[in-house]
């Protein structure tokens, strides 16, 4: 049995859509990647329209288990702020009106869980992405990745989740570097803000 994902990199310009699907021993197999660009010059409401006809193409087709959104960040300017958490809003609502479940994940939890590193560079992320997936060329642009590096790291936590990361679960001991160092992302950010550097 297989977990189906639709991760999302939500932006205006160019929102990632990456679809995989991942095995019971966390085996991931590319389904379906892709970007959706809408020009600068557009007005805002059909840059969402043309994000929101293509999230709903990509759900109706694939027909995806759940959906991986990046989770938006205040440290950005306040633009780059508001569309993506525009763009973020159009998926959750598609997801929604379909009874899908949704998740939310730090960039930090995404990095450490497919490099083993919270720190890692966009390339890095990439690279391991292409590894993971067995791909003979990396996924371009970086918003296509991390899409797919989104999907990818919710599977591998529902793993993580079911087996009781920690509490001697039958996969706690399989887990590899990365997957640990995502647990240890997913733990810091659930503690209380004002213990977060970010």
């Amino acid at each position: 049995m297989s977990l189906r994902v639709l991760g999302v990199d939500p932006g205006l310009t160019r929102c990632g859509i990456g679809i995989v699907d991942v095995a019971g021993n966390r085996t991931a197999t590319l389904v379906a990647v892709g970007v959706v660009g809408t020009a600068a010059d557009e007005s805002l409401d059909k840059r969402l329209l043309t994000i929101a006809l293509a999230i709903d193409e990509w759900l109706d087709r694939h027909k995806p288990d759940v959906v991986a959104v990046e989770r938006v960040f205040s440290q950005l300017n306040v633009s780059t702020v508001m569309g993506t958490a525009q763009a973020s809003g159009v998926v959750i609502a598609a997801a929604a009106r379909r009874g899908l479940p949704v998740a939310l994940h730090t960039p930090t939890e995404v990095k450490a869980a497919v490099t083993g590193n919270g720190q890692a560079g966009k390339e890095a992320v990439t690279q391991m992405v292409t590894r993971i997936l067995g791909l003979d060329t990396p996924p371009r642009p970086a918003d296509a990745a991390d899409a797919l590096a989104l999907a990818i790291t919710h599977a591998w936590r529902s793993g993580i989740s079911s087996a009781g990361a920690g509490s001697g679960g039958r996969q706690g001991s399989g887990q590899t570097a990365a997957q640990r160092a995502w647990a240890q992302a997913e733990a810091q950010a659930r503690r209380p803000a004002a213990g977060r550097k970010r």
